[in-house]
């Protein structure tokens, strides 16, 4: 990121989980919100899979106990949903798609893999300058249990933390 600001391009950075369902999507509108939050100009955020499902409910919920505006634009198996962080801002359109779906980037992009699994099953991403892994424990495993909203909470509250953190250290003066 810091290098593209410095050689005044535009940071594209795509969040991959293998079902593009929860941690893709947490970690890309933190990301976009961090952004939005540190005023850094021109970011592109993006999310996607190995597969694509939909955008789980429980972590749309998470997201919206912690503040985002989310709601469904169009009900299916795989529905698209608007978020936004704050008043008076162009929605950000949220759905399950694989990360080579058309609306997603091909060349000149970092590709952050939030899970094993898709870490081990895309070892190479095709068109990026940047690969990292940085896995985060699925809160699918709690799913129907006590404890589901407050694995999700948890888990988005990490992530957020972690997407901050990192936009905080970069800088475009």
């Amino acid at each position: 990121m810091q290098k593209n600001y410095e050689n005044k391009k535009t940071p594209k950075l795509i969040v991959i989980c293998t079902h593009n369902s929860r941690r893709s999507h947490l970690g890309q509108l933190w990301l976009a919100a961090a952004a939005d939050y540190y005023k850094l100009p021109a970011m592109e955020t993006f999310s996607g899979g190995t597969e694509a499902t939909a955008f789980n409910p429980n972590a749309v919920a998470a997201m919206q106990r912690i503040g985002f505006k989310i709601f469904a634009l169009i009900e299916a198996e795989n529905s698209v949903y608007a978020v936004q962080w704050k008043e008076d801002q162009p929605s950000y359109h949220a759905f399950s798609k694989r990360f080579e779906n058309a609306q997603n980037p091909t060349e000149e992009f970092a590709a952050i893999m939030v899970c094993t699994e898709a870490d081990q099953g895309c070892p190479f991403v095709p068109g990026t300058d940047f690969r990292i892994a940085l896995p985060f424990e699925d809160p699918k495993a709690f799913d129907g249990t006590l404890q589901e909203a407050a694995k999700y909470d948890e888990r988005c509250e990490q992530i957020g933390t972690e997407m901050l953190y990192v936009l905080s250290k970069v800088s475009i003066d």
